[in-house]
């Protein structure tokens, strides 16, 4: 890893849809070397994927949560492959604190998370936070060798 790929990455972070080419001009190195790069990048796990960013709002989910639940370890068990299936869900963090989980989810309607809710207290105590507004969205982490 050196401050080339540093830069790749963080070039990739702000447009993951960027050219070879762009790239290429961007770091100074040819488009065969940046292909490499990336490869290299993406074959040790620096790079995880690529998604498109999706306004949820435009797709009828107009309520985000953040959802904090107390699960005992015993029923984490069970607790994970249920998250799993849960489409609503777009996060689930095991956190230090109270609460033992910190989800994140989004719902078209505050009825559809109050029922959710009811299901996920099967597993504990729950406590829930509505989103009203985002002032930074998700971002990635601008990288330096420093």
């Amino acid at each position: 890893m050196d401050a080339i790929d540093l830069q790749i990455l963080n070039l990739l972070q702000k447009n993951g849809r960027i050219s070879i080419k762009e790239l290429a001009a961007q770091v100074y190195l040819s488009s065969p070397a940046v292909s490499s790069r990336i490869e290299q990048l993406e074959k040790n796990n620096y790079i995880c994927g690529y998604q498109a960013v999706v306004n949820p709002i435009k797709m009828g989910y107009h309520i985000k949560a953040f959802v904090n639940l107390e699960v005992e370890p015993v029923c984490k068990k069970e607790f994970y492959p249920y998250i799993q299936t849960c489409n609503n869900v777009i996060e689930c963090n095991c956190v230090t604190g109270d609460y033992s989980m910190l989800l994140e989810v989004l719902f078209p309607s505050t009825s559809e998370l109050d029922s959710f809710i009811g299901e996920l207290q099967r597993f504990g105590r729950t406590k829930t936070l509505i989103v009203f507004s985002t002032s930074v969205e998700h971002r990635g982490i601008e990288f330096s060798l420093e």
